[in-house]
């Protein structure tokens, strides 16, 4: 359970928080996904949101709270290896001109979201799709675990 770490890490702001909820809602009542927050990947990355769909596809989502945040954070091209599909997260008052035209674009709030764009879907090789559901059992497992017995290491 070394990877397991707490979801909320206390790097998020706020509105990152808010936005990472709405989406999480809205993929679970919209698209029939499972959502993962903070994932650790393989490269070291951590996704915002992994969502796995109910024929085994993997999306990742980036949640980008601010244009500062987006201008400093040049991170998220090393995502697209581990996922069918990528999108930015944003709150409705942050311009979506800001965003990269051919990636997919979610805007959300604490309540809900909703999908303004989709970006091309680029299907991952079955060698990292296997890895990557493995690593989801087993990090939705450890989380269940903790939560059912928080004393357990």
């Amino acid at each position: 359970m070394a990877e397991l770490g707490q979801i909320v890490d206390l790097r998020q702001s706020p509105t990152a928080l808010r936005v990472q909820r709405g989406v999480m809602r809205f993929l679970r009542s919209a698209h029939d996904f499972c959502c993962f927050a903070e994932v650790p990947l393989a490269n070291g990355r951590r996704a915002d949101v992994l969502a796995l769909g109910p024929r085994g596809e993997i999306w990742i989502v980036e949640i980008k709270s601010s244009l500062v945040d987006f201008q400093v954070d040049r991170k998220w091209p090393h995502y697209k290896d581990f996922c069918d599909r990528f999108f930015f997260a944003k709150p409705p008052e942050l311009d979506p001109s800001i965003f990269p035209a051919d990636e997919g674009l979610i805007v959300g709030d604490g309540h809900d979201a909703a999908i303004l764009r989709t970006g091309s879907e680029q299907p991952l090789p079955p060698a990292r799709r296997k890895a990557m559901l493995l690593k989801l059992a087993r990090l939705g497992a450890d989380r269940v675990h903790v939560l059912m017995d928080p004393g357990e290491k």
